[in-house]
């Protein structure tokens, strides 16, 4: 599925639009900030398939600090059978740089 920059991403939100969002960084930068995810650090992602198993077929929005971690998330989810799976382009940091800092 198409990945998808910190403009659409807020039109979800203020959409009310349905999808889970995942945040894939460490705890101590989820403490620092974070826009309301699911924690689930990529070196754990593995251990978090079975929460994940009932949003198999459902939107998965996955961000990290600047979409590289993010997009690793995303190649691993989508090739174990996820079917809608997108990575926030740039990060948080793209979103503090567009709704936080402009």
């Amino acid at each position: 599925m198409k990945d998808l920059d910190v403009i659409e991403f807020k039109q979800k939100i203020d959409n009310n639009d349905e999808f889970i969002l995942i945040d894939v960084r460490e705890p101590f930068e989820y403490e620092m900030f974070n826009l309301k995810g699911k924690l689930m650090p990529l070196g754990n992602l593995m251990s978090y398939l079975n929460e994940l198993e009932p949003f198999k077929e459902k939107e998965i929005i996955i961000h990290c600090r600047s979409g590289a971690r993010s997009a690793t998330a995303k190649d691993i989810l989508t090739q174990m059978g996820y079917k809608n799976v997108r990575n926030l382009l740039g990060g948080v940091l793209a979103w503090q740089e567009k709704f936080i800092n402009p």
